[in-house]
C-alpha cells in the first residue's frame, strides 16, 4: 500500500524525498521506486560521466550502468544523502571505467610498439587476431615477475632509456638489461604457449 502511495504521488515528484523512496524501495525491491529516484538525478549522473570520459556514447552508457548498481548497492547501504553518495559512485564507476581502457591501451602499444619485434605479432595479424593477442600479451605481462614488469613497461611503453629505467628503479645498467631481455624471452615463451593451448581445443 505504502508503494502505491509513492507511485500516485509520483506525479507531484517534488513531495518524495530521496530516503523515502530508498527506503520503500528496500522493503519492497520495487524497481520503479529506483527508477523514480533515478530520474530525478539522470542529469546529475550524465553531467558527472560526461566530465570523465568525454563521449557522449560512454556517458550513456555508464549512466544506465550507474542504474543498475543502484538496484543492487541501496539494499545494503545507509545513505543519509543520497545526492552526495549518487556523485561519488557515478565518479568511482568513471575512473574504473577509464583505468580499464588505459590498461587496454598499454596492452595494446607494448603489441604494436616497433622495439617489440621480437613478438611478431602485430605484423602477422589481422585486427581480430591483434586483439587476441593483446590478451594473451595482458595475461603474459601479469605472469612476469616484479622487477621485469616494472623494466618492461618503463622502457616500451614510457619510452625511457636505459639509464633513466635505472634511476627509476633503483637497478644497476646489467640489471634492468638483464631484466629486460628475460621479460622479452619468457612475454614470448608465454604467447606461444598460450597459442599453442588454444590450437589443441580445436
Amino acid at each position: 500500500m505504502a508503494n502505491t502511495n509513492l507511485k500516485n504521488r509520483a506525479l507531484h515528484i517534488d513531495q518524495i524525498t530521496d530516503l523515502e523512496l530508498i527506503s520503500a524501495y528496500k522493503r519492497s525491491k520495487d524497481k520503479e521506486l529506483v527508477g523514480l529516484l533515478f530520474k530525478r538525478y539522470m542529469p546529475l549522473v550524465y553531467g558527472v560521466c560526461l566530465k570523465y570520459l568525454k563521449e557522449r556514447e560512454a556517458s550513456k552508457d555508464t549512466t544506465m550502468q550507474v542504474f543498475e548498481k543502484l538496484l543492487l548497492r541501496l539494499e545494503g547501504q545507509d545513505i543519509v544523502n543520497f545526492k552526495s553518495w549518487l556523485h561519488v559512485l557515478t565518479k568511482n564507476e568513471c575512473l574504473m571505467l577509464l583505468r580499464k581502457q588505459s590498461s587496454q591501451n598499454e596492452k595494446a602499444q607494448i603489441v604494436n610498439g616497433t622495439d617489440f619485434m621480437e613478438l611478431s605479432i602485430a605484423a602477422h595479424h589481422e585486427d581480430e587476431g591483434l586483439e587476441e593477442d593483446v590478451e594473451k600479451l595482458g595475461t603474459c605481462i601479469d605472469r612476469l615477475n616484479e622487477e621485469q614488469q616494472q623494466c618492461i613497461k618503463l622502457f616500451y611503453l614510457d619510452k625511457k632509456c636505459y639509464q633513466e629505467v635505472c634511476d627509476m628503479t633503483g637497478y644497476d645498467m646489467k640489471k634492468v638489461k638483464s631484466y629486460l631481455q628475460n621479460g622479452r624471452r619468457n612475454l614470448k615463451l608465454c604467447i606461444e604457449k598460450l597459442r599453442g593451448q588454444e590450437e589443441q581445443t580445436y
